[in-house]
């Protein structure tokens, strides 16, 4: 990662508490990662309260050797800036700097994460840790890359406080420039909501009824932007002292209150948190889209699985160990989507907390036990192909989302409350995911031109100038498929004048008149050829939405079989220019949504990495100049036998094996190839 450390490899290791433990046990600790190939930890980050015991109040000794007894150890540390977790002194000197819900209750200290984002006292305090930590250790030999904070927003997503309320109106204040400019972008006409100044505006706090739709979604943009700035506060003082060492924070999974586009404008590497569900028979998948979602925040650099656990989580309502084989499995897995390191939470199990029934590399058990000869020989694994690091992947078809559209869809007061945005956007791209298509996923803003393939799930909302740029696409030759209520609001919630999709009219070809959101557990019948993979002359069916669609230039594709909307179009397809343009009025089943993107992606000449793969395999491309990795991963309870298209060596098979044509993978079982 370090641009002065130009060795090759991917990082293996974990979240290392030596704090938790006493000194003598330290020793061990570093003899058991080089046993278990361990190459890199994740030191401080709930250090805190130990190295500022009381205000100003510094000791940094025992953290000293830990860093040197790693150092000596050969082992390379991801550096926390130990302000994840405020200590009890500042809560009981700034009590304002804890955090309130929206219907004013306190949060009170005793877990972690009780601050306020827009507190200038716990940004002072936080600072000044980093200050002290970033000039001590800039020039120590282990530091290999900075982890500022730790999973923002995990716990506190928003924070309704008189100091968030003030905030609030500096941010709006910055963004709209004049009351009057507010009000229009409120709608405060409706309601008897106009305000005659900045002072009048509070956050969304528990009202009577729905709030303002457009001051909702203006909390979750600041409240984003409240937590973005506790961290560029950390930044600007490690860029300052320690201008050559790379800096990440931590991200999660699908996680709504922090926007992965904007944040990564801020980082020099993405990392990622990510646990599998091992009740999950399709965790899998939900895992490929986030690992795509951080290889593409980056123009597809390469990222960091900062977290996952060798076993058992302790937060879910029932807590399933990892089968033998899938932690290897899902390891894989990251790498082959983009991944330079592998790290686990945490190193050493705890005996008191709450998480000490979160599993370790280094369990209650000890050495000897499944985990950690599991961990072992994947250490051993990662540090025979070291030439992986740093290779890309390259993707034909694009997934559009967007943060502000996804804050803005799940608001109250829509025409149905059951759309996610979540569950969307992986409908979409498990159809690709299934088909073995390599995808990237970007902002709407994003460059779209070396795409054949462009699938839009969902944008509710969606400005005229990203409307503008997909006609211009499609206009080119792009191939796009947009689905249902897309297009219907601009960047303030408020409805594009000119009928639904008003911005997406011309380019699709069509006008909805109304929207027929489905009843819960209700479903309609699509008719439709073969684009929908059904048998010709019967139908499959979709659910959650429908609409009402009338063609203006659209050939109907398939159409709605049953119902009022009998007879309308269900799947349109417009020819645009060069290009063409899709859209699918309902959320069609599975096999049917696979069917329709695959007629497109033939349209589009947009390939599978491998063609023929059996059912749960999947098959991912990183290559560089000098090498081309293929990567088979069978997620499936099965053996399965694959056909290379060449001969290629299996860089995890037995030293000195030949190339081979056929791959047999057990369940869970993994296969890297080199040509």
């Amino acid at each position: 990662m370090r641009a002065d450390r130009p060795d090759r490899r991917i990082h293996f290791g974990g979240d290392y508490y030596p704090e938790q433990w006493p000194e003598e046990v330290w020793a061990e600790d570093t003899r058991l990662m080089k046993e278990a190939g361990v190459t890199m930890v994740t030191a401080g980050v709930f250090a805190w309260a130990k190295v500022e015991p009381r205000p100003g109040e510094y000791d940094f000794g025992w953290f000293d050797r830990v860093l040197d007894n790693l150092s000596q150890a050969g082992l390379r540390v991801c550096l926390a800036t130990m302000t994840a977790s405020p200590p009890p002194w500042l809560t009981r000197l700034h009590p304002e700097i804890l955090p309130e819900t929206a219907d004013g209750r306190r949060k009170w200290p005793g877990g972690r994460q009780h601050y306020c984002p827009s507190s200038p006292v716990y940004r002072e305090y936080a600072t000044r840790l980093v200050e002290r930590l970033a000039t001590r250790y800039a020039q120590h030999p282990a530091l290999e890359v900075w982890h500022v904070g730790n999973e923002y927003g995990c716990h506190i997503r928003q924070c309704f406080c008189d100091e968030s309320a003030a905030d609030f109106r500096r941010w709006l204040r910055e963004r709209y420039g004049t009351v009057e400019a507010l009000n229009e972008a409120w709608s405060t006409a409706f309601w008897s909501q106009q305000y005659g100044s900045f002072d009048e505006v509070l956050p969304p706090r528990l009202a009577p009824t729905f709030a303002n739709p457009s001051q909702q979604l203006d909390y979750w943009r600041f409240s984003d932007d409240a937590l973005r700035q506790c961290y560029l506060a950390e930044l600007a003082v490690l860029r300052r002292v320690t201008p050559g060492v790379p800096v990440t924070t931590n991200l999660m999974p699908h996680h709504k209150p922090v926007d992965a586009f904007e944040w990564a404008r801020h980082q020099d590497v993405m990392s990622l948190d990510f646990y599998q569900d091992p009740y999950d028979p399709d965790t899998h998948q939900g895992a490929a889209l986030s690992f795509d979602v951080m290889r593409s925040a980056r123009g597809g650099q390469p990222w960091l699985l900062l977290e996952q656990a060798p076993s058992a989580v302790n937060w879910r309502p029932r807590n399933s160990p990892k089968p033998p084989g899938a932690m290897r499995l899902w390891s894989w897995q990251a790498i082959a989507q983009g991944a330079d390191a592998i790290m686990f939470f945490q190193w050493r199990q705890s005996l008191g907390g709450a998480e000490k029934f979160h599993s370790a590399m280094v369990p209650h058990g000890g050495t000897g036990t499944r985990i950690f000869r599991e961990v072992s020989e994947l250490g051993r694994e990662l540090a025979s192909v070291p030439e992986i690091a740093g290779t890309r992947s390259h993707a034909g078809a694009a997934l559009l989302t967007d943060w502000n559209s996804w804050w803005a869809l799940e608001l109250d007061s829509r025409p149905s409350t059951a759309l996610d945005q979540t569950q969307i956007n992986r409908a979409h791209h498990r159809a690709l995911f299934e088909a073995g298509v390599a995808c990237d996923v970007l902002p709407p803003w994003g460059e779209l031109s070396g795409y054949r393939l462009v699938i839009v799930p969902n944008l509710y909302l969606l400005g005229e100038d990203d409307a503008r740029r997909l006609e211009e696409y499609v206009e080119g030759g792009g191939h796009l498929v947009v689905s249902f209520f897309s297009g219907i609001v601009d960047g303030c919630d408020r409805v594009h004048p000119g009928g639904y999709p008003a911005p997406l009219r011309q380019l699709l070809g069509l006008r909805v008149e109304e929207f027929w959101p489905l009843d819960e557990g209700a479903s309609v019948s699509v008719q439709g050829a073969g684009p929908l993979g059904a048998v010709p002359g019967s139908g499959v069916t979709g659910d959650l939405w429908s609409e009402s669609i009338e063609t203006e230039g659209a050939e109907t594709v398939a159409v709605f079989g049953d119902g009022e909307l009998a007879g309308g179009p269900a799947v349109t397809r417009h020819s645009y220019g060069s290009g063409a343009a899709w859209y699918i009025g309902t959320r069609l089943e599975p096999a049917a949504l696979r069917g329709l993107l695959d007629h497109v992606r033939e349209e589009a000449d947009v390939r599978p990495v491998l063609p023929g793969l059996p059912a749960r395999v999947q098959a991912t491309v990183r290559e560089d100049d000098e090498h081309r990795f293929l990567f088979l991963l069978n997620h499936g309870d099965g053996e399965a036998v694959v056909r290379l298209p060449e001969p290629m060596r299996d860089r995890l098979g037995p030293d000195g094996s030949g190339p081979v044509s056929t791959v047999t993978l057990p369940p869970r079982g993994v296969a890297v190839l080199e040509r």
